[in-house]
């Protein structure tokens, strides 16, 4: 568990964290993006904290995380990895949505992109290629690893059922055509 301390200045009427703590906050979004193979940004202008929990819950059942972060920290967090060309997309109340499913946080910001439309998809990187919205759109159209396992797995199993009906239909052929022979022969003796 971390303690974050937070300093509040009466003149300025503003609220400061420790150096100390930016910087563990910055390795640990580091760390969630470096295992992660799909970053997308988004804006989150006029979402309520109802539909801002609905969002985290839907990312998470989907394996994705969603996080606000200050840009300022999440551009230093980007620097020096794959998801660098983000960095340029880091204005305004900017929110990251990640996974290492190439396909789980795509489906689930749009998903709820569609039924709120305060959830705007600014665009996102997929294995170091740069993605628009019309990317991220695609991409979440696609099947997830699980599906296309099971559809890989079906395939697979398809032939095989049908190499063994066709061996298996020739042999009841050949017995058919015995048995008839020898109904033939029983009748001509």
């Amino acid at each position: 568990m971390r303690i974050i301390v937070l300093i509040y200045d009466l003149q300025t009427r503003r609220l400061f964290v420790d150096r100390s703590q930016k910087e563990e906050q910055v390795a640990a979004l580091k760390r969630d993006i470096s295992e992660s193979e799909l970053v997308v940004v988004t804006h989150y202008i006029g979402i309520t904290m109802p539909e801002m929990t609905v969002l985290r819950e839907s990312m998470r059942e989907a394996g994705a995380s969603f996080k606000v972060t200050k840009n300022r920290l999440t551009r230093l967090a980007l620097q020096d990895t794959s998801f660098e060309s983000l960095i340029e997309l880091m204005s305004g109340p900017t929110a990251l949505a990640y996974s290492a499913d190439p396909v789980a946080a795509a489906r689930a910001a749009v998903n709820f992109a569609k039924d709120n439309d305060k959830l705007v998809i600014l665009g996102g990187v997929l294995n170091g290629q740069v993605l628009g919205v019309d990317g991220v759109n695609n991409l979440a159209s696609l099947p997830s690893l699980d599906e296309l396992r099971g559809k890989l797995v079906g395939m697979i199993n398809t032939p095989a059922t049908r190499i063994a009906g066709v061996l298996q239909a020739p042999a009841g052929k050949v017995a058919r055509v015995l048995s008839a022979y020898a109904a033939k022969d029983k009748e001509a003796a």
